[in-house]
């Protein structure tokens, strides 16, 4: 008999995850505490290395007709730049219509969706999980942590990552601008760096990640861009020629790159929720997917009987070190490097005058297509 699967959270892990149980036969329930479609603070650049799983699942955003992404330029806080190729490249696609699209293809495959809820308490008892929301308990079998960077969940389960507090703030904007398809670009600047590459619609993504004290210094974000964004003239240009499409940015405060574990408390965690890459690393999205396809492919068995949940647990904690817990660890230290400015002039300086440097770190971050 079927154990009941519960799914925590309807980002691109959660939503691929519940994709998978479905497509093996197995019922199960997505809790997603907003309802489709809406934003996330993503840079929403997509690697290549998940094409050939999406069209296998019949999931590519083909309808979208998403940007192919072919070249990266980088630029020092006073405006200078290089364009390099990107060896694998990658498409773009907002999370606004991915994630969509992939909630749509849950429900047609008969996903259990409980929208506009929230999980307020997970406890396992040996055998079974009590699953508390903010409407209704109940108990499941497996349960999957794929509720993002940081949640109520994490507080409730008092994850370690959050003894440390991170001072990095999030902001996203969409725009139409005059940027080309082919290119994402990361603009740093003091305290952060912005990047830029185009989405569905001929819309762009405007991220940016920047130290809290920035923030603090000024009245309100838009003074902090003029005064301190600004400095960097591509970005100035960008900012002052750029329609902003959004009454307000987007903004998820402490975006912590912290170590997580990939099981807690018997939770298989996914996406952000098992470690987050820095962003200027660029492929986020991807890994969520892969984290996803590699849980799933553990929890399968589990869930039909053929394993126990201590095999299913240490498979996947093996599995997800040997695939992303170098990449992270990578991931880290390129944001240490960029997280103050004297670093961070250092290492954009090496990264554009030597090119094979730059090539061995676009290549470490990123995986191979699966």
């Amino acid at each position: 008999m079927f154990k009941k699967v519960t799914i925590i959270g309807g980002g691109l892990a959660g939503l691929v995850a519940a994709i998978e149980f479905a497509t093996a036969g197995i019922p199960c329930i997505l809790v997603e505490r907003r309802s489709y479609p809406f934003h996330r603070v993503c840079g929403e650049y997509v690697s290549n290395e998940v094409v050939p799983y999406l069209k296998s699942r019949n999931i590519f955003p083909f309808s979208y007709n998403p940007p192919a992404i072919k070249t990266f330029q980088l630029s020092t806080l006073n405006g200078e730049s290089k364009m390099m190729p990107l060896d694998l490249g990658g498409f773009g696609i907002s999370r606004y219509a991915f994630d969509h699209l992939l909630f749509e293809r849950a429900l047609s495959l008969g996903v259990e969706c409980k929208l506009n809820t929230e999980v307020t308490g997970v406890e396992f008892n040996g055998q079974h999980f009590r699953v508390t929301t903010d409407r209704e308990i109940w108990e499941a079998d497996l349960v999957i942590g794929s509720f993002g960077k940081r949640s109520r969940i994490d507080r409730v389960m008092q994850r370690s990552f959050l003894r440390r507090r991170s001072p990095y703030v999030g902001i996203k904007y969409h725009v139409r601008t005059n940027h080309p398809d082919p290119l994402i670009a990361l603009h740093n600047f003091a305290g952060g760096y912005c990047g830029i590459s185009n989405v569905e619609d001929g819309k762009s993504a405007l991220c940016y990640l920047t130290h809290v004290s920035n923030v603090k210094r000024f009245k309100n974000i838009a003074e902090m861009e003029r005064k301190v964004i600004w400095r960097n003239p591509l970005l100035k240009k960008i900012f002052n020629e750029s329609e902003f499409l959004f009454d307000k940015p987007e903004v998820i405060n402490e975006v912590s790159f912290e170590t997580k574990a990939p099981v807690e408390d018997h939770l298989l965690m996914a996406g952000d929720a098992a470690g987050m890459i820095a962003p200027l690393c660029g492929n986020g999205m991807a890994m969520a997917i892969q984290s996803a396809r590699l849980l799933t492919a553990e929890a399968i068995p589990f869930v039909q009987g053929a394993i126990s949940r201590a095999t299913m647990e240490e498979q996947y904690r093996k599995r997800w070190e040997a695939e992303f817990s170098l990449r992270l660890w990578r991931g880290r230290q390129i944001q240490k490097l960029f997280g103050r400015e004297l670093t961070a002039r250092i290492a954009v300086s090496l990264v554009m005058n030597i090119p094979p440097l730059a090539r061995s770190i676009i290549r470490n971050t990123h995986g191979r297509p699966f």
